[in-house]
Formats: structure tokens, C-alpha cells, sequence
């Protein structure tokens, strides 16, 4: 599909003193004076032109996560947080930023101190922000998401647009040999105002508005950092805004960290003026990320049903309400659980007591206060999951 590809423009380089600090006399003269940066199209107007077979291939995949999202064979809705958790796992893992599924629960209810668990833990923080606001994908909106994927970061400017070049791969002291420079950040504001006009486009199918907004999001780079994160979730953000899901995030992310080289791939033919790889690829996550959902919806399931047969207590007592947040928070503390079921600390003791005499739990600390117990069954599954993502990466 073709669409319009980036210019670029020469523009005066003045390097960073952080950068200049570690580098000899020699290497400091050497540096060049200018460099060339993206001059992105507009595209609130342009035409999205699809191929009959690409319409097709778009609206496939668009059905398939409607059809994952009402429950397909069974209710999903139960599993909504780890799905979204899984989603921000796997988008995470794609910036190569990966932690075990005990080191995030445990970082989920402040156990942990992990820096990667709870960076990938802001990434759930940006996710549900995404969701949240998706009702109005606003310029407000995005600087949102991005501000909850930053909080406690301010060097780098958390839910504000950049106010310097920022470029990907290559050296730090000058954009010269980078794989791509976006446009200078002046440009930032006019070309995100023109984005969120795209947004609201209603003559584009949902798939392909999330997939080029997603493109040109990259395109622009508006942030000093988490980019990547914020635009894959705003590719979500634009899935529910349209109606194609409604109550659970599906792992796309999976999909794409599967074909990493292909995503990036994609994402540069867009610059070049081809839309349609990224909509392919778009289209081929969609549809892996809802195999890659239901494959783990079905092992928690299985997990939930093998307690059935340990466990010993009555149609409504506690420790089922315990079981069911276990599939959702595998990690938990008696004072979650008081606080989250509104029960006793006691009645709260005594259930956890017997979900551990039953195999269901195990104590980690070995303290006599303070406990933190973890479920291995949801553990293994979720990380079960997670090795798979990275097998198909590789």
C-alpha cells in the first residue's frame, strides 16, 4: 500500500557535554557539525487505499480478537489481568527488558525489588492507562500513558514531549551512523496533534488505523524514552476506542516479538513509503497473539480445575475467592488478601494455611510475620509462557 515516505533535512549538531565528558580531544574533533533528520508527512488526510486481499487479511485477524475477547469457547474475562500483564511482558521483552513471572508478581504488591520486574511493572501501569483512556485518544491521552510508564524516572520527562534529538541504534555522541533519526523535536507537537486527528478517522477498518497509527507513532519517536511501549499500547488504546476489543487485552506484543526482525522491518518500509508490511505484520501478531492468549488462558484453566480435587472447603468459602486471585496475582500476602476479599487477618491466615496443607501454595520467606506465598502451578505456567515468546524470537 503505498503512502507517503519521510524526507529528510540537514539541521546544525552540538554535542551533548555527558557525552563529550569520556571522549579524548582526538575523537571530540571528529565529530561532524551537522546531521540529517526525518521530516515526517503529515497523514490526517491521506488515503488508506487497501488491496481487496489485504482488506481481507485485516479483517480476519479483527474478527479473531473479537471472537478471543468475547470468550471464544469459554469466559476469558477472569484472566483480563494477565493478559494484560502478558501483553506488557511481551512488549517489554521486545526493548530486550525481561524478569521471571515470580520476580513481577512479587514487584506487583511491593515484595520485590527487581529492576527489570518493576519496569515491566510500569508497563502494565502504561497498559492499563491505555485502556483506561481509550474513550478518548487525545493528545492528553497519550502524554498519559507515557507518564504512567514514567513515573519516578524525571530525567526522562515522564508525559512530555521530547525537547531534544533523540535517534535509534548507533553511537551516542552524534546521530550520524544511527538505524534511523526522527524529526527534530520542534516538530514534535504538529505531527502528534496530526496523528490524534488520524486517530479519529472513521472511514479507516479498525486493524489498519491501529497498525499505521502505531507506524507513524514510532515514526515521530515524540518521547525522550519508552516509545516503543507507549505506542504498542496505544495500538491497543485505538483496538478498544474502535470496538474490536471490549474487555481483555490480547498479547499482540507476543506476536510481534515472535517476528522482531520483521516488526522493525516493517516499521522502516513504512518510512520508505510502504504501508503494507506493517499491516501485514499487524494482522499475522494479532492473530499469533490470540493462539499465544488462548494457549495460556487454557493452562490457567487447567491449573484452577487441578485444585478442585486438593482442596477442601465449601462452595463459598475464602480460600476459593484466594484461588481465583491467585490466577491473576500468583504472589500474595495476608494483608492483600484482608484488604483485596475484605476479610479478617485471621479468616485471611487460616485460609492461606490450608491452601499451602493443600500443595496450592507455598510460603517463600520462612518468617513467622510478614509472609509472602506464591503459587508454583501459575508461576510455571506464566513462565512457561514467557520462554515460549523468547524461543520465537529466536
Amino acid at each position: 500500500m503505498r503512502w507517503p515516505a519521510i524526507g529528510t533535512r540537514e539541521h546544525p549538531w552540538t554535542a551533548r557535554p555527558e557525552g563529550l565528558a569520556a571522549t579524548s580531544r582526538r575523537a571530540r574533533r571528529s565529530i561532524p557539525a551537522t546531521y540529517h533528520a526525518a521530516v515526517v508527512p503529515m497523514i490526517a488526510a491521506v488515503p488508506v487505499d487497501l488491496t481487496g486481499d489485504l482488506a481481507a487479511d485485516l479483517d480476519d485477524a479483527a474478527r479473531l480478537l473479537t471472537a478471543f475477547d468475547a470468550g471464544g469457547a469459554g469466559e476469558v474475562a477472569p484472566f483480563a489481568s494477565i493478559l494484560l500483564r502478558s501483553e506488557s511482558a511481551a512488549s517489554s521483552h521486545i526493548e530486550n527488558l525481561t524478569s521471571s513471572a515470580r520476580a513481577l508478581a512479587e514487584a506487583a504488591i511491593g515484595a520485590g525489588d527487581r529492576s527489570n520486574a518493576l519496569t515491566i511493572l510500569a508497563n502494565v501501569r502504561t497498559m492499563q492507562a491505555a485502556m483506561e483512556l481509550a474513550g478518548d485518544l487525545g493528545e492528553a491521552s497519550i502524554l498519559a500513558m507515557h507518564r504512567a510508564l514514567m513515573t519516578g524516572r524525571p530525567g526522562l520527562h515522564p508525559g512530555q514531549w521530547r525537547t531534544e534529538q533523540v535517534w535509534v541504534g548507533g553511537g551516542g555522541l552524534h546521530p550520524g551512523d544511527a538505524e534511523f533519526v526522527p524529526p527534530v523535536a520542534a516538530d514534535v507537537p504538529a505531527l502528534m496533534a496530526d496523528l490524534v486527528a488520524f486517530l479519529v478517522r472513521d472511514d479507516v477498518p479498525p486493524l489498519a488505523l491501529g497498525a499505521v497509527a502505531h507506524a507513524q507513532f514510532e515514526t515521530i519517536h515524540p518521547f525522550a524514552d519508552g516509545n516503543g511501549r507507549t505506542g504498542r499500547a496505544l495500538l491497543h488504546a485505538c483496538l478498544l476506542n474502535t470496538g474490536v476489543i471490549s474487555r481483555v487485552t490480547v498479547p499482540i506484543s507476543a506476536g510481534l516479538l515472535a517476528a522482531k526482525g520483521r516488526y522493525f522491518g516493517a516499521l522502516t518500509s513504512y518510512r520508505a513509503g510502504d504501508a503494507e508490511p506493517i499491516l501485514r505484520c499487524v494482522a499475522d501478531a494479532a492473530r499469533a497473539g490470540v493462539a499465544v492468549g488462548e494457549q495460556l488462558v487454557r493452562r490457567l484453566r487447567d491449573v484452577r480445575a487441578g485444585w478442585d480435587g486438593r482442596v477442601d472447603a465449601r462452595v463459598d468459602s475464602v480460600v476459593w475467592r484466594i484461588a481465583d486471585v491467585l490466577l491473576r496475582q500468583p504472589v500474595v500476602t495476608a494483608r492483600l488478601v484482608t484488604t483485596e476479599l475484605q476479610v479478617s487477618a485471621p479468616t485471611a491466615q487460616a485460609a492461606l494455611a490450608r491452601l499451602v496443607a493443600a500443595g496450592v501454595l507455598v510460603e517463600s520467606t520462612g518468617w513467622k510475620r510478614n509472609r509472602v506465598y506464591r503459587s508454583p502451578e501459575v508461576l510455571e505456567a506464566l513462565d512457561g509462557y514467557a520462554e515460549g515468546l523468547g524461543r520465537r524470537s529466536r
